[in-house]
């Protein structure tokens, strides 16, 4: 009964949230929302009535049920023995138990025999069983029902992926994917293909689906011999923009001629000298002009992996197939039990020595150049979640609140950037020990209060401009220090429409976590 009513004033508290009324809402809507509001209490106090009332006969009857059980048996167990049918069903029973374990031994050989292929999920489920026990193990008291944030953990139902461990087979088999391609490219002068790495929800340790996840890798390039990439970083006022260019130059090497190296100057040898004796420069296959070219580049990559997939040692484990996309390689990989991921490989190329790329990741324009880079910050934010996990506790809830939140963002206007972005910005100010499982409803509300309050403010601050609290071992360039905070709301500041549409989708976010706290199973 305890949990019972807390459960029903942590809802009705996400319901009461102080309404966000902007001034561009006519007395109208406040009336409506006023409406909402009442109608939402009126029909919580009457759950909370049936509620009781179904607590209050459900342990009268089990009162009434222990009393009469012992003599119920008593004498049913006296008429069984009295009738030779008893005997009977008696013999059948132990005939039947005798079987059935003779089946489970057969059932269990067989599976033993085919080991190898169910190995992922066994371990997928293994991997399952033994997080949910160190969650009621890790500091907390597993028989404590009066726990809510046990309580809601049990009724919410979280993926039954494991993305720890696909991410290591995609991990795995990426980067052997690559080596084949170093080899087949160490004669060449097309970019060289740095060491993947994984980015995106799924090797940050959360997805906002239950299916259909995919795996982001982003690969870096250097330039070839003889070659060398500038970056072009365009400005908007004091920070720098979000689009850029690679330049492409070309540099002597008759120094390394000199050295004995295989390999005529692109800049002072003799442009028939060079066709006949070496491959085309960089200038000359995967560039635009001077540029280097998204998706030519891309174009490129998916070649390659057609060509060197049959040299990858898992090639006879998947069946791959190659997705159309103009700016990335999209694979689909499925395995004998039919089980699918879905792998999608980026590239990018570094700013300085920093943690943030400019990558072929598609943009939100309606049309962006193929000679257009964006910038991102998808390693330095998978390397602030691998900061968290190192430091929290064993047993944090943080990566599920966000997940949660993340569900109920789908299909809103709402981006899961702009929702990762606030869990970035509370992991930063609240103490990584209140992230626990007793903290889960605490820590939920507090994510949708803060973006509550940054919708009414207009105001959200990217986290890697201007923030005094991004870990020290993520590596920014001097001007992302230097910058002023980045607004992520700028458009609502600028909008009264988007505002107020905003605010109304806000609303909708409450009454899905309301109703999902409700009627989980």
């Amino acid at each position: 009964m305890i949990a019972a009513i807390f459960f029903a004033l942590v809802v009705q508290s996400i319901i009461q949230l102080p309404q966000m009324v902007g001034d561009e809402l006519d007395e109208a809507t406040r009336e409506r929302m006023q409406q909402r509001e009442e109608m939402l209490s009126r029909e919580m106090t009457r759950l909370l009535q049936e509620l009781e009332q179904s607590t209050r006969e459900q342990s009268t009857q089990e009162q009434s049920t222990q009393e009469q059980s012992g003599f119920a048996w008593g004498a049913l167990l006296f008429a069984a023995l009295q009738q030779w049918q008893f005997w009977a069903i008696a013999g059948a029973l132990v005939l039947l138990f005798g079987l059935c374990w003779w089946l489970r031994k057969r059932s269990h050989e067989v599976d033993s025999s085919d080991e190898e292929e169910s190995s992922s999920s066994d371990e997928e489920s293994s991997s399952s069983d033994t997080e949910q026990e160190e969650e009621e193990s890790e500091g907390e008291d597993p028989e404590d029902e009066r726990d809510p944030g046990r309580i809601f953990a049990k009724r919410i139902q979280w993926p039954v992926q494991n993305l720890a461990y696909r991410s290591l087979v995609v991990e795995e088999l990426v980067g052997d994917l690559l080596r084949v391609f170093q080899e087949l490219l160490s004669n060449s002068f097309f970019p060289v293909l740095q060491p993947a790495i994984g980015v995106g929800s799924a090797f940050e340790g959360w997805s906002p689906r239950k299916e259909d996840v995919i795996y982001h890798l982003l690969v870096p390039l250097e330039p070839p011999r003889g070659h060398v990439f500038h970056l072009e970083l365009g400005t908007v006022g004091e920070r720098p923009a979000m689009d850029s260019y690679v330049r492409v130059e070309l540099e002597c090497t008759c120094r390394r001629e000199q050295l004995g190296e295989n390999m005529l100057c692109f800049l002072h040898h003799p442009e028939e000298e060079l066709r006949r004796n070496q491959g085309p420069s960089l200038l000359g296959t995967l560039c635009t002009g001077s540029c280097l070219d998204v998706q030519k580049t891309a174009r490129w990559l998916q070649n390659l992996v057609g060509s060197a997939w049959v040299e990858v040692p898992q090639w006879h484990h998947f069946d791959m197939k190659v997705l159309p996309s103009s700016r990335s390689c999209k694979l689909q990989l499925t395995d004998a039990s039919r089980r699918t991921l879905f792998v999608e490989m980026m590239f990018g190329v570094w700013q300085g020595h920093s943690d943030i790329f400019v990558s072929s990741q598609s943009t939100e324009a309606d049309f962006t150049p193929s000679t257009m880079w964006s910038e991102s910050y998808a390693v330095a934010e998978v390397k602030f979640f691998r900061h968290v996990a190192r430091d929290a506790l064993r047993n944090s809830f943080h990566l599920r609140c966000l997940q949660l939140c993340a569900r109920i963002m789908l299909g809103t206007g709402f981006s899961t950037y702009i929702l990762k972005t606030a869990v970035m910005h509370l992991l930063t100010t609240v103490p990584l020990s209140h992230w626990g499982r007793r903290d889960f409803l605490q820590r939920i509300l507090d994510i949708m209060g803060y973006l509550r309050h940054c919708l009414e403010e207009k105001r959200l601050n990217h986290f890697f401009f201007g923030n005094e609290n991004v870990p020290e071992e993520i590596i920014l360039p001097p001007a992302f220090q230097r910058a002023e905070p980045l607004n992520l709301f700028q458009h609502l500041a600028q909008d009264p429409a988007a505002h107020a549409e905003a605010l109304r989708q806000f609303m909708e976010l409450q009454d899905r976590l309301s109703r999902l706290l409700i009627f989980s199973r």
